[in-house]
């Protein structure tokens, strides 16, 4: 007799994809949190050593940029690398032949990979406020807009894994989509230090609305800005994690 396995409930099969995601890096995320967090760590000293201490506008935007910085190392490059290796290994051929939604596989390595990255943020954002004398000025919107912030970044990881020709060119191309997002617009350099010509290709990049939905939640009041960040970077995420669903049908 032919049995008929009735699906989990979405709840059940995000958290079971979770927990599966999360126990593949039991070993290794001690150097996955000092990955994310060195390179942000390393920008900051950088910068901070050259910039005034009366330049606020720019201070802001070295430890903003940096925060973007750790966010895309710790989510864009991993979820990217992720999806390649799962592509190549096989193992998203073995999660076709499961009872669960192809789109739920999708949000929980998203999951995964921003609860890794998440001590690294914090690191960060200590370092940098002590090492560049700055005061922090939480409004409670960060709590949406993180977690906005990492989506779009995530998912173009995602786009590249599951569409790279073979691994190293997935992480040779997310390499170079890390770079061009960190300098194309006003991530880590304030906008009135940019020509007009990158300040209009930063318009085409998430990491522009994340930095400035950042500079909003933590250092800066409020504006009406934030309006128009939080609906380019949910649009950014609609826009790749639907292209992620295409590709795992």
């Amino acid at each position: 007799m032919q049995l008929n396995r009735k699906p989990l409930p979405f709840l059940l099969q995000l958290f079971d994809l979770l927990c599966m995601e999360l126990s593949n890096w039991r070993w290794s995320w001690q150097v996955m949190v000092l990955t994310a967090t060195i390179s942000p760590v390393l920008s900051i000293i950088a910068l901070g050593s050259f910039a005034s201490r009366n330049d606020l506008e720019s201070l802001n935007a070295i430890l903003v940029g940096s925060l973007v910085m750790s966010l895309m190392f710790g989510n864009l490059g991993n979820v990217s690398s992720r999806f390649a290796y799962m592509r190549f290994s096989g193992a998203l051929d073995y999660y076709a032949t499961l009872p669960i939604r192809r789109s739920l596989l999708i949000v929980a390595v998203v999951l995964a990979f921003f609860v890794l990255s998440f001590p690294a943020l914090l690191l960060t954002v200590m370092f940098g406020t002590w090492f560049l004398h700055l005061n922090l000025m939480l409004h409670p919107l960060v709590l949406l807009v993180v977690p906005l912030c990492v989506l779009p970044l995530a998912g173009i990881g995602a786009v590249i894994g599951a569409n790279a020709p073979s691994p190293e060119v997935g992480g040779s191309l997310t390499l170079l989509v890390t770079m061009l997002a960190l300098f194309i617009g006003p991530v880590l350099l304030p906008t009135s230090r940019l020509p007009e010509i990158v300040q209009i290709a930063g318009y085409f990049s998430p990491a522009t609305y994340a930095a400035s939905a950042l500079k909003q939640t933590l250092l800066e009041p409020l504006t009406q800005r934030i309006i128009l960040d939080g609906i380019a970077l949910a649009g950014f995420s609609l826009v790749t994690f639907w292209s992620m669903s295409r590709k795992l049908g």
